[in-house]
């Protein structure tokens, strides 16, 4: 089964982490027949240069470079049009695929033609990916998944792979800043979309003290209630799930950055 492999880059991009992310695609058990990466506004002389590497070893590398900086939502927009095969595995530069990730991802959709959606676990690592400090874990089957994204995000980002036709069906990555991918999986539930996550880790995510605190502040908290309050008007969620939602999220937001991160590897992590 031909597939694609979809990235997004722009210039704060470290050099070295987009190696291990390339290395970790292109050495795979089933390698992709093409990889897209956009080029989200001018990069680094040394992120051009790693591209330039890569684009000389591997021919399926394929560069979409946008003239400024639109955010991810934009990118993958555009990414995803110059995918040329139907299956498409999502990837971030700086994270790192394990070696069969792709090989149990086809597997899937090869005994299972009617799923659109496959993704499955990731693990958080510090530094290096042997230093492993948590798993994100996200339920298994459709019915769970419908039940767990009304309050959290169902689907592990980095480690998706859809049918391109579905992800366009639904309007493909919106902007919808911070939830570009959570936006997209509520608009696919809706949709009907049959979705998968494979019991296991198939990727090292690498994450720092840097990402909780991205991930906190009375902009993100407004930005929450902003999208809460949309798929609430969609009828994915009521109002009362809607309050609750808001209630724990708006504070998880505001608090300091250490507690945050306690609360994110303690309670919503294993």
């Amino acid at each position: 089964m031909k597939f694609s492999v979809l990235m997004s880059i722009y210039v704060k991009e470290r050099p070295e982490f987009l190696r291990q992310a390339l290395d970790s695609v292109f050495n795979q058990t089933i390698a992709p027949d093409e990889v897209v990466i956009v080029e989200d506004g001018p990069l680094t002389d040394e992120l051009y240069s790693v591209l330039d590497e890569y684009g000389k070893r591997y021919l399926q590398l394929k560069r979409v470079p946008l003239a400024t900086n639109g955010g991810l939502g934009n990118a993958l927009n555009e990414g995803l049009k110059h995918c040329s095969n139907e299956l498409v595995a999502r990837m971030d530069t700086d994270d790192i695929s394990v070696h069969e990730r792709f090989e149990k991802q086809l597997k899937v959709f090869e005994e299972f033609p009617q799923a659109d959606i496959v993704s499955a676990w990731i693990d958080e690592f510090f530094d290096t990916p042997d230093n492993i400090i948590s798993t994100r874990k996200v339920p298994q089957y459709p019915y769970e998944i419908i039940k767990y994204g009304q309050t959290r995000c169902p689907i592990n980002h980095p480690v998706v792979m859809f049918r391109k036709s579905t992800v366009l069906f639904a309007g493909n990555y919106q902007p919808f800043p911070l939830f570009e991918d959570y936006y997209l999986w509520v608009r696919l539930l809706m949709n009907g979309a049959k979705f998968y996550n494979i019991q296991e880790s198939l990727l090292r995510f690498r994450t720092s003290p840097d990402m909780y605190k991205r991930r906190g502040g009375l902009r993100h908290a407004i930005t929450e209630v902003r999208f809460q309050n949309h798929i609430r008007q969609l009828g994915f969620i009521s109002l009362g799930r809607f309050s609750l939602n808001i209630l724990i999220r708006f504070i998880a937001r505001i608090i300091p950055n250490g507690c945050r991160m306690f609360i994110y590897r303690t309670m919503l992590r294993k």
